[in-house]
């Protein structure tokens, strides 16, 4: 931007109504205008200079992903303009299904390409189980990559590293899945940045309360996020659901009726491919609790 004062820069860390945005080599220290809190990490915004060191949100530039996770009452933004998600799940402690589902489901929604990243296979008597529990993901052609970032960080790092190359990627998992472990493999200054990251935000030590974004290369970046227990879909409506069930797709239109909610309808061709175990029964059955939360939504 030519006009004094005025800049272009991109969120790399939100907490609360906090927000730090770099823009042209700078980072600010930057609040929205009124109580707005829709402002993303990866975010593009335009911004207005108020001091040397901070600045005011004036707007969000358009959005090519949107990556959220809603409740009954509100949103929570993930990240903007990503184009690439690691589900990140370990031997040990024993992974969410539900949760790793509800994740596949919201980036098949934001158009957003998955991966699985399986944690901790240097833990080998959980590691047979594992395997087992994610071949109902690989069935689907998602694709499963095997590491270990405390038992071999230097493969780890050399596994990963070009399928960051050229692209916007965000982690997320559970708590205790190892995800701070892969992340200061991938960027080996992380609890550097961090700490510098919180002090600009005035957080104290709770550095691991909130999303930053980390640039490893040129044109490649990845954003770390807090790890969640819950992942709510409660903004996704009924044809957007049955879209993103990536397992439903080649059956969809196969219904006698054409508006089929899959749930009881008679010759309905997802309720059949259940039957048939060509759709895992457990995904049918978060289905139709996602439908069922979707009609609770009061925002």
């Amino acid at each position: 931007m030519s006009k004094e004062g005025k800049r272009t820069g991109t969120i790399i860390a939100a907490h609360g109504r906090h927000y730090l945005a770099e823009a042209q080599g700078q980072r600010l220290q930057c609040v929205t205008r009124g109580k707005k809190t829709n402002v993303a990490v990866g975010d593009i915004v335009d911004l207005t200079l108020t001091s040397p060191d901070q600045a005011v949100i004036d707007k969000i530039q358009e959005r090519k992903t949107l990556l959220y996770r809603s409740d009954q009452y509100k949103s929570k933004l993930l990240s903007a303009n990503v184009d690439q998600l690691f589900i990140v799940v370990a031997t040990e402690p024993s992974f969410s299904d539900d949760l790793v589902s509800r994740a596949l489901v919201a980036a098949e929604a934001a158009g957003i390409h998955v991966r699985l990243l399986l944690n901790k296979v240097d833990v080998t008597e959980m590691l047979e189980h594992a395997r087992k529990r994610l071949q109902v993901y690989s069935a689907m052609g998602y694709e499963v990559i095997e590491v270990s970032a405390t038992g071999q960080p230097e493969q780890t790092g050399a596994t990963l590293a070009p399928l960051l190359q050229g692209h916007s990627s965000i982690l997320i998992g559970q708590s205790g899945m190892g995800k701070s472990s892969l992340i200061n493999i991938l960027v080996p200054d992380a609890d550097i940045a961090t700490r510098e990251i919180s002090e600009a935000l005035d957080t104290g030590k709770h550095t691991t309360t909130f999303t930053r974004l980390y640039h490893v290369g040129a044109d490649s970046s990845v954003i770390d996020s807090p790890g969640f227990q819950e992942f709510g879909l409660y903004h996704l409506s009924e044809g957007m659901l049955e879209r993103a069930f990536r397992d439903f797709q080649p059956y969809l239109g196969g219904c006698r009726f054409y508006n089929c909610r899959h749930l009881s309808e008679p010759q309905c061709a997802v309720l059949e491919a259940v039957s048939e175990g060509k759709i895992a029964k457990m995904r049918h059955t978060l289905y139709g609790q996602l439908l069922h939360e979707s009609s609770q939504t009061l925002y």
